[in-house]
């Protein structure tokens, strides 16, 4: 490999590796979990989380066996680690909106 070729393949890979990680931590911003760096605020945006989610998931299908090993279990675990917070922010919502809801208390007879 040219030192040339070799060069663009290392940025490629970093650039592989700082999209995974900027697409994650936008995951993490709308899920609640870390802080926008622009307001400083928290806000839970499920849908907005799902989309970042989603479009990792897309990326490991439509490139798979182009990756190297590193790079693709990176992938897997980002995307397993995004799908566990995901899945316990939209749990936390629902008991959220069931404490809110007061027509979903039981009636006593």
């Amino acid at each position: 490999m040219s030192e040339e070729h070799e060069h663009a393949h290392d940025h490629n890979s970093h650039l592989f590796v700082m999209l995974i990680f900027n697409f994650a931590q936008l995951a993490m911003v709308n899920l609640g979990k870390i802080a926008n760096p622009e307001t400083h605020e928290t806000k839970v945006d499920l849908q907005g989380a799902r989309y970042f989610i989603d479009s990792l998931v897309m990326l490991r299908e439509k490139s798979k066996g182009n990756f190297s090993k590193e790079e693709s279990d990176l992938l897997d675990d980002q995307i397993a680690m995004l799908q566990m917070n995901y899945a316990e922010t939209a749990e936390d919502a629902k008991k959220e909106e069931k404490k809110e809801d007061p027509s979903e208390t039981p009636k006593s007879e």
